[in-house]
C-alpha cells in the first residue's frame, strides 16, 4: 500500500516546475535579465544583437559610470517572454562575447537605499 504525499511532506525543491514558476513560493520567473562581465567596448545594439537569438527582447540597458560615462561592466537585458528568459540564461552563462566570459542570471530587485543622511547630530560640541 502506497500513500500519497501532502504538499507539505514534500521538499520545497522538487515543486519548481521547469517553466520559471516555483509552485512554493507562487511566483512567476522575472523577465529582467542581469548580465556580467560585459567587455567594456560592447553596445547596447551589439548586446540585443547577441541575446536576440535566445528570443524577443523588450529592452537592453549597460550602465555607465555618471562621471565618465564609461561601462561599469554590467546591464541588463529584458526578454519578452519567461521561456525566453530561461532559454538565454541556459544557451548564454558562461559563453564568451567579445573575449569575454558573460555571466546571465535573473535579475534580483533592486535593494532600497538607506534612508535620508543625518549628518552629526550635536553641531554645537
Amino acid at each position: 500500500m502506497t500513500f500519497v504525499k501532502s504538499i507539505w511532506e514534500t521538499p520545497r525543491d522538487s515543486l519548481e516546475s521547469p517553466g520559471g514558476l516555483n509552485v512554493w513560493r507562487m511566483e512567476k520567473m522575472n523577465l529582467r535579465l542581469y548580465v556580467g562581465n560585459i567587455p567594456f567596448g560592447a553596445s547596447e545594439e551589439d548586446l540585443k544583437k547577441f541575446f536576440s537569438e535566445a528570443g524577443a527582447i523588450q529592452s537592453v540597458k549597460i550602465v555607465t559610470d555618471p562621471y565618465s560615462g564609461r561601462s561599469r561592466g554590467f546591464g541588463f537585458v529584458e526578454m519578452a517572454s519567461a521561456t525566453d528568459a530561461e532559454k538565454a540564461i541556459s544557451l548564454f552563462n558562461g559563453k564568451t562575447f567579445m573575449d569575454r566570459t558573460l555571466t546571465v542570471s535573473e535579475a534580483r530587485p533592486q535593494k532600497q537605499k538607506g534612508g535620508e543622511f543625518r549628518g552629526r547630530r550635536d553641531r554645537n560640541r
